[in-house]
């Protein structure tokens, strides 16, 4: 039961970042001004699409998954220090808290493994045996 949990716990923390590298893909140009007028350099925007669907797929794969949940925790708690700082207005508030949510999350992943069933677990059982 623990793995099959620790299972579905990843594919909900990738989820979100899976979906969100893809919405920034076919969103481009806008997602790039928001950036912009949130003071973050737009030119930053493939390397944010590439933390977030590469990290979003380690995390669904249980690939290299406690330094995946690790960088994905960082960059968590920076959005949100970055585009959810307006503590006062409640949407944001609310945004803000779910990001330390999630980045809490990560944290737990990142000590607990990926469990069972990965690719982590697969490269290790694979090395075990050489």
């Amino acid at each position: 039961m623990n793995n099959f949990a620790v299972l579905l716990g990843r594919a909900g923390l990738a989820l979100i970042f899976i979906l969100s590298g893809v919405s920034k893909i076919a969103g481009y140009a806008g997602t790039q001004q928001y950036m912009e007028a949130m003071g973050v350099p737009g030119a930053l925007l493939p390397l944010v699409i590439l933390v977030e669907l590469g990290g979003g797929l380690a995390i669904l794969g249980g690939f290299a998954t406690r330094w995946a949940a690790l960088g994905l925790a960082g960059f968590t708690v920076v959005a949100a220090v970055l585009f959810h700082a307006n503590l006062g207005d409640q949407n944001q508030f609310i945004n803000f808290m779910k990001n330390i949510a999630i980045a809490g999350g990560f944290l737990v992943l990142a000590t607990q493994g990926a469990g069972r069933f990965s690719v982590d677990t697969f490269m290790e059982a694979r090395r075990n045996r050489a």
